[in-house]
């Protein structure tokens, strides 16, 4: 019986990086990171003022491509330009995203649907596009940025969290068949990192990373082997044990979390 072996991965360097939510946090921090070190960034978010602001960081090394991963035919039009401007592109961060808060008194559809548009679909949006000339030239690498929240279900993370498991899952289904065709596939699973949405939290973040630190992280991350690039690494194992531990250990846990919260609303409603 004949044995097919995948294509070995050809390790890129300082070629030509396409990230999406770039325009703030771990996105904008990762492109100024990759400039500095000798890539040449396209950078893709919603925001036009944080991407202006962004090019006018990065100098020459950066160019601006303001998208809306939510929409399909956008993404195809956008790769096309950047192809066209700045030649095959040889590096994919997927990494925008967002977070909405869920509590079970107030929980509302369209918080789920609006996550799955932009964390999931969005995602598979640019997969789509991605794929097929990276497949058919058995090169390119893609690193889609989940979360740690992907391993557990945490209190308000409901939906955001349900996303980050998705695209973990993603991830896992889609990387023995890209293998075979020489695709690197790797994916990213940061814990708290200091961005907008994270100024908003009201609740203690632990070993709460600036984003300049995670895309040093995530950088050094690309460049390895590793399928899995997780930081930081103390609490990220805290949350993969956490994600092992049989369900009435992980609820003891996690119900510490809201516990307070509950106790005052219950005292409030009396």
């Amino acid at each position: 019986m004949r044995v097919i072996k995948p294509i070995a991965h050809r390790q890129v360097s300082k070629g030509l990086v396409w990230i999406t939510g770039a325009s703030a946090g771990l996105g904008r921090a990762l492109a100024l990171h990759m400039a500095g070190e000798g890539w040449r960034v396209a950078a893709s978010a919603r925001s036009l003022e944080g991407l202006q602001t962004l090019e006018r960081e990065g100098g020459e090394a950066i160019c601006a491509f303001p998208l809306d991963i939510e929409d399909n035919e956008a993404v195809g039009r956008v790769l096309a330009r950047i192809r066209a401007q700045m030649g095959r592109i040889d590096c994919a961060v997927l990494n925008a995203g967002s977070h909405r808060p869920v509590h079970a008194k107030s929980l509302k559809a369209e918080d789920f649907k609006a996550l799955c548009n932009l964390n999931l679909v969005g995602t598979a949006n640019c997969l789509e596009h991605l794929l097929p000339q990276m497949m058919d030239n058995h090169q390119g690498q893609i690193a889609i940025v989940a979360s740690v929240a992907g391993y557990r279900g945490l209190p308000t993370s409901a939906a955001y969290g349900m996303t980050k498991a998705g695209l973990i899952n993603m991830a896992e289904a889609l990387k023995p068949e890209l293998d075979f065709y020489g695709v690197k596939m790797q994916l990213v699973c940061p814990g708290f990192i200091r961005t907008p949405l994270t100024d908003k939290n009201d609740f203690e973040m632990p070993d709460l990373m600036e984003p300049e630190a995670a895309a040093s992280a995530l950088y050094r991350g690309l460049l390895s082997r590793k399928f899995e690039i997780i930081f930081p690494w103390k609490f990220a194992m805290q949350m993969k044990i956490l994600g092992l531990l049989p369900a009435s250990m992980a609820f003891a846990a996690t119900g510490n979390l809201v516990k307070e919260r509950l106790e005052k609303e219950r005292e409030t409603n009396a």
